[in-house]
C-alpha cells in the first residue's frame, strides 16, 4: 500500500524575497506642518530607491539653465510640481526611472534613479547636457551668500549678485592709514593667511561694508563671502554654528575659503561680552582658532562701531587677527579733495556718508551750516 503523495505548496512566480538591504530600509513618511510641498516630493522621489527598485542613482547641478529649458528629458511623464518661496520641484518618471529637478533662480540640481546605472547616466545626460548658460559678463557683480535661520526649514542659504567696485575704484574713500591698510588686504593669498578674523571697526557712516563688498570681489577667485543675517543666533545655537562653519567637506581638492561675515555685532566683542553674551564669545574665538576651525578653511569678518580700547581683550590678541583696521573719516584735505570744494566740510573732515550726503546737495546733521561770522574760517 502507498503512502498518499502531498504535493508541495505553490510559488507565486512574482513573489521575490526581498534582499536584507531592502529589508533593513523600511519606508515611513512622518509629515508635519514645518514640511513644504517640495520637502515632500524629496521623501516620495527616494522610494523606489530605498526599496531597490530602481538601485541606480545619478545626479548633477547647473549652476545657469538656459531660458526655456524644463530639464525634462523626451517622454518624460510629470507625477508632482511643486512652488516654494524661490524654489520649484518637479517629480517625473519615465520607463525604468524617475527623476526630481530642484531649481532656484538660474541654478538646478538633477538627479535619477534607475534600473541600470547606464539608464540613469541616459536620462541625465538627456536632461542637462547642454542645459548650461554662458555666464553674463559682470564685471561690477560678486555673488555674495546670505545665510539665517528659517523657523519651517532650519538654516538656509540663498546666493544674491551684489555691486561691488573695484579697489582702485574705492580707494579715496577712505583716509590713508585705512587706505595703506586695505591694500595689503586685497592682495592676501590664501596661503599667506595668519589669523582667521578680520575686524574692521569705526564710527558709523565710514566706508566699512563697501570696503567689505570690495573685498568680497578682489578675493572671489579663492574664497566665498556669506553674510550672516543673525548672527546674534548663529553662536547661541550649536547645531545653527555647525551647519554654517563646518559645511561638508571639500572633496573638490580646492580648498576653497568661506568667509562668514557678522555685522555691527557690538555686543558680541565688547569688554564685557563674556558676562552678557555667555557662550556666544567663546564659539566665535573657537570658530577663528580653536578646535572647532581646526581642518576648516573658515574665515570671519566682523564689523563693529566699537573703540578698540572697549573691544575683549581677547578677540584683539595678537596673533587671531588677519587684519585689525580702524576705519575713520577722511581729513579735511582729503574731505575736500573728494569733494571738489570746502563748502559743508568742518575742520575735522567728514566720514563717506557725510560726503555722499553734500553731493546729493543735503547737508548732514553732523555738520554745521557754514556761516559768516567768527567761525567762517573753519570751512575756508
Amino acid at each position: 500500500m502507498c503512502a498518499d503523495h502531498v504535493p508541495p505548496p505553490a510559488v507565486e512566480p512574482s513573489a521575490v524575497p526581498p534582499s536584507a538591504a531592502e529589508e533593513s530600509l523600511p519606508i515611513r513618511l512622518t509629515l508635519d506642518d514645518s514640511d513644504s510641498p517640495s520637502d515632500v516630493l524629496d521623501a516620495l522621489f527616494l522610494g523606489r530607491f530605498a526599496k531597490g527598485e530602481q538601485p541606480y542613482a545619478r545626479s548633477r547641478s547647473v549652476e545657469r539653465v538656459r531660458t526655456g529649458l524644463t530639464l525634462l528629458p523626451p517622454g518624460a511623464r510629470v507625477l508632482r510640481c511643486a512652488r516654494d518661496d524661490d524654489r520649484s520641484a518637479t517629480l517625473a518618471e519615465g520607463d525604468g526611472y524617475t527623476l526630481l529637478v530642484s531649481r532656484w533662480n538660474r541654478g538646478a540640481d538633477v538627479t535619477v534613479t534607475a534600473v541600470t546605472d547606464e539608464l540613469a547616466a541616459k536620462v541625465l545626460g538627456q536632461s542637462a547636457d547642454g542645459a548650461e548658460d554662458e555666464p553674463e559678463p559682470q564685471p561690477d557683480n560678486v555673488a555674495m551668500g546670505f545665510w539665517y535661520f528659517s523657523p519651517r526649514r532650519g538654516p538656509y542659504r540663498t546666493s544674491r549678485q551684489i555691486t561691488a567696485g573695484t579697489w582702485e575704484e574705492i580707494r579715496p574713500n577712505y583716509t590713508a592709514p585705512v587706505a595703506g591698510a586695505m591694500d595689503a588686504l586685497m592682495k592676501v593669498a590664501p596661503e599667506e593667511i595668519a589669523g582667521r578674523l578680520l575686524l574692521l571697526h569705526g564710527p558709523p557712516g565710514t566706508g566699512k561694508t563697501s570696503a567689505l563688498r570690495t573685498l568680497a570681489r578682489s578675493w572671489r577667485d579663492w574664497c566665498q563671502v556669506d553674510c550672516v543675517l543673525d548672527p546674534e543666533r548663529l553662536f547661541n545655537d550649536v547645531g545653527y554654528l555647525m551647519d554654517i562653519a563646518i559645511g561638508e567637506d571639500d572633496s573638490t581638492g580646492k580648498g576653497r575659503w568661506r568667509l562668514l561675515l557678522l555685522e555691527d555685532c557690538d555686543e558680541l566683542i565688547r569688554g564685557e561680552a563674556k558676562h552678557t553674551a555667555g557662550q556666544a564669545l567663546s564659539r566665535l574665538l573657537n570658530l577663528t582658532d580653536g578646535l572647532l576651525g581646526q581642518g576648516r578653511n573658515v574665515l570671519v569678518g566682523v564689523t563693529t562701531n566699537e573703540d578698540l580700547e572697549r573691544m575683549h581683550p581677547a578677540v584683539v590678541r595678537p596673533g587671531r587677527c588677519l587684519a585689525r583696521i580702524e576705519v575713520g573719516p577722511l581729513t579735511r584735505a582729503e574731505a575736500v579733495n573728494w569733494l571738489g570744494t570746502d563748502e559743508g566740510i568742518g575742520r575735522e573732515g567728514a566720514s563717506l556718508a557725510e560726503l555722499y550726503a553734500l553731493r546729493r546737495g543735503t547737508r548732514p546733521a553732523s555738520v554745521p551750516a557754514q556761516d559768516t561770522g567768527g567761525e567762517a574760517g573753519l570751512y575756508l
